[in-house]
């Protein structure tokens, strides 16, 4: 950040009076400029016993495999946000939406919350970010293929939870992976 969205000013980096950690702040009007941590939502969408898949039509990834997941937007849930995903994506229209799993992602600044739902009807279709849209089965997730990681771990949650038929909601951290 190189000026203040309230005045228009140069900004600088120092930690506020009160405050524990560097932030932008405004030299002129003294508007403090907090940078908060992006929450991703999505749903791992199932039809009868199969799990909707999207390749990704975009970066990063493209090419790979993932659920329908994307940033939130300002003036919605995150129900609202993670079917929204969902339909943009899937053409999929989600019910029974509940809340899966939540992944602190700290080195990146997001957290994912992912819920689990249903697909109306089982209709689904490639959206403008997706490739193709896939029905799997859990043995025929592809693992060695997906997106990102914490696609993985909420997949690997509920093949252990569908084994027990107990679905909690989990609460994950994933931190990078050592070089």
């Amino acid at each position: 950040m190189n000026y203040c969205s309230q005045c228009g000013a140069s900004v600088i980096i120092k930690t506020p009076e009160g405050d524990e950690r560097p932030r932008y702040v405004c030299e002129s009007c003294e508007t403090i400029h907090y940078q908060n941590p992006k929450i991703v939502v999505g749903v791992l969408p199932t039809w009868q016993d199969k799990i909707l898949f999207c390749r990704r039509a975009i970066q990063p990834r493209h090419g790979l495999w993932t659920l329908p997941a994307g940033f939130m937007e300002n003036g919605e849930t995150l129900e609202q946000g993670a079917c929204r995903e969902t339909y943009e994506e899937a053409n999929a229209i989600v019910s029974n939406a509940t809340l899966y799993t939540v992944i602190s992602l700290p080195h990146i600044s997001q957290v994912y919350m992912m819920y689990r739902g249903e697909i109306e009807n089982g209709q689904h279709s490639p959206g403008i970010e997706s490739l193709e849209t896939r029905l799997l089965a859990v043995d025929e997730i592809p693992w060695d293929e997906l997106a990102f990681r914490t696609i993985k771990k909420t997949l690997q949650c509920f093949v252990d939870d569908k084994a027990s038929g107990n679905y909690p909601v989990h609460h994950l951290t994933i931190v990078p992976e050592d070089t």
